[in-house]
């Protein structure tokens, strides 16, 4: 397999982490300098207090540890069009369910190869396992700015469905994807 090559999710061994996995998660590699300082000294204690789960993505053939995506409750307070778009549905809550995509890295190593929507994918295949047993509406993001428009997450994120919960100018843009498709 080639160094640009899309990764298959049949070559993802996906795993929960846990203490077993502190020495693999503290040489891994990202710009996101953010998200690397989260993943090793928040990541296994968030998970034992029942705040997020993380998911750690290694990659079957050489064993490396290439993403993870952490996810997390959340619920979208109905506001403006979105509290009209629903009442005309006859659904008058206050807010509706969500699951949250708290974060999200790939591995410097990994990126372009298919990772990231391989991981979007994981969480809406998980949102709707969960809603069978649940209610759970929505999944949520604050997708975070960056300066690299070739990395730009309010894009990626729209390839799959998500819209602007609100627009912000500096900070994080909360995007929110329907999972019922209408």
């Amino acid at each position: 397999m080639g160094l640009g090559d899309k990764i298959l999710i049949t070559d993802i061994d996906i795993q929960k982490i846990n203490d077993s996995h502190k020495l693999i998660i503290s040489n891994f590699k990202s710009y996101e300098k953010e998200l690397i300082k989260f993943l090793i000294e928040d990541a296994i204690d968030n998970q034992n207090k029942k705040i997020s789960t993380t998911y750690l993505w290694f990659y079957k053939p050489t064993k490396e540890l290439v993403g993870y995506v952490s996810v997390m409750t959340d619920a979208i307070n109905l506001r403006g069009e979105l509290k009209e778009h629903f009442r005309q549905k006859d659904i008058s809550f206050k807010s509706l369910p969500a699951l949250k995509i708290g974060k999200l890295c790939v591995s410097d190593n990994y990126l372009g190869r298919g990772i990231g929507t391989l991981m979007i994918e994981f969480v809406i295949i998980l949102s709707e396992k969960l809603g069978k047993d649940v209610g759970l509406r929505f999944i949520t993001t604050d997708s975070k700015r960056n300066a690299d428009p070739k990395r730009d997450p309010i894009h990626f994120y729209k390839k799959f469905g998500f819209e602007v919960l609100k627009q912000r100018e500096i900070g994080t843009t909360p995007m929110y994807k329907d999972l019922i498709k209408e």
